[in-house]
């Protein structure tokens, strides 16, 4: 996997615009209404703000191959590394007194095409990052108990 860290105003303005472009088809095009209903407890739309006012944008990629002089080598379980080091740098984000708001524009393909990343990179996660704004809030969302989560045998 790779990480792209955007500070740069100018390029968290693009990938704002293309993601709101991604996101508007999804919920007026591509999102049926199950779905639209599902998320409507989130308080979410097509405009995503926090992609400029985040003061960075972590941006996660896959790499299912290694480039180099002796040609490409294979990665193996990329999606279970990818995960594992989501989770960890959530959890120390969040540690060190830091919020982030995993974000996942489908198709993700604009990120690669404006970070320039090479053809092995697939972006995989938008990970706004900083200090909570004032007056921030959190859904309160109904959780499942634990005996639908977890089996003990």
């Amino acid at each position: 996997w790779h990480f792209c860290i955007v500070k740069n105003k100018k390029l968290k303005g693009k990938i704002r615009i293309e993601a709101e472009k991604e996101e508007k088809f999804f919920y007026t095009k591509r999102a049926p209404d199950y779905w639209l209903n599902d998320l409507s407890k989130f308080g979410t739309d097509w405009n995503k703000p926090f992609l400029e006012t985040a003061p960075y944008l972590i941006i996660v990629f896959k790499e299912k191959y290694e480039t180099g002089i002796a040609g490409n080598k294979k990665n193996y379980y990329v999606s279970e590394s990818v995960g594992i080091a989501m989770g960890f740098l959530i959890s120390a984000l969040h540690y060190s007194g830091l919020v982030c708001l995993p974000h996942t524009p489908s198709p993700m393909g604009f990120l690669e095409k404006i970070l320039e990343r090479p053809k092995n990179q697939k972006a995989v996660l938008l990970v706004p990052t900083g200090y909570p704004a004032p007056g921030t809030t959190v859904p309160i969302l109904k959780k499942k108990p634990i005996t639908e989560t977890v089996s003990v045998l």
